[in-house]
């Protein structure tokens, strides 16, 4: 293999010889990476694609409560098939390494040297796998959870949805994670404004 490299107006040639089995196991293990890079990213953006869709529904569409547990059901199997893929392309199954990785990603954009952040994406799996079970086993239960609750929750997934989605992000995703954030964000406001205006005319009844 010949590589022409240019440096301040000289060609240098530099000859590498790669054997066949060697330059085989290269691309082999090339391609391994691109296809696990590139499951590891579309596994991520359908779980926050799905779990906004769900939001958004149950928000508009409040009796159809089933159609919001199954699109908010495939989000969070897509975070946790995010997560599986990330550990097995990128870290080996080791949490030093992620941990070493997101302090890399931390520090690079806030100067924060620290990867605690690998915590509150844990945080965050468990916390979606909890809300997709309790929807299903006991739907009137999770319903009548107090606001504070339900409000907390959605809070928490804004916040990793716009770190993870926006201020981390290296694309021009980015962009489509903060239209994700906005549409929670109207979704939700939509919500409380309902609430409010549905108050006073029950009074008023």
């Amino acid at each position: 293999m010949l590589i022409a490299l240019k440096s301040a107006g000289l060609h240098l040639d530099l000859a590498i010889e790669i054997s066949a089995p060697s330059r085989e196991t290269f691309f082999r293990s090339r391609q391994h990476m691109n296809f696990g890079e590139s499951v590891t990213r579309i596994t991520v953006w359908l779980a926050l694609t799905f779990y906004a869709a769900s939001e958004t529904f149950r928000v508009l569409r409040r009796h159809r409560f089933e159609i919001s547990w199954r699109l908010n059901t495939a989000g969070c199997v897509c975070f946790l098939g995010h997560v599986v893929t990330a550990f097995h392309y990128f870290y080996n199954w080791s949490h030093a390494d992620a941990y070493a990785d997101t302090a890399r990603q931390s520090k690079a954009l806030t100067g924060w040297n620290s990867g605690d952040g690998l915590y509150l994406n844990y945080l965050f799996a468990l916390v979606w796998l909890s809300e997709v079970i309790w929807m299903r086993i006991s739907r009137l239960s999770y319903s009548a959870r107090a606001a504070f609750c339900g409000w907390t929750v959605r809070a928490f997934f804004l916040f990793m949805i716009f770190n993870g989605a926006f201020v981390f992000a290296r694309s021009n995703m980015r962009w489509f994670g903060l239209a994700l954030c906005l549409l929670l964000a109207g979704s939700w406001w939509f919500e409380i404004k309902r609430s409010i205006d549905w108050h006073p005319s029950q009074k008023s009844s």
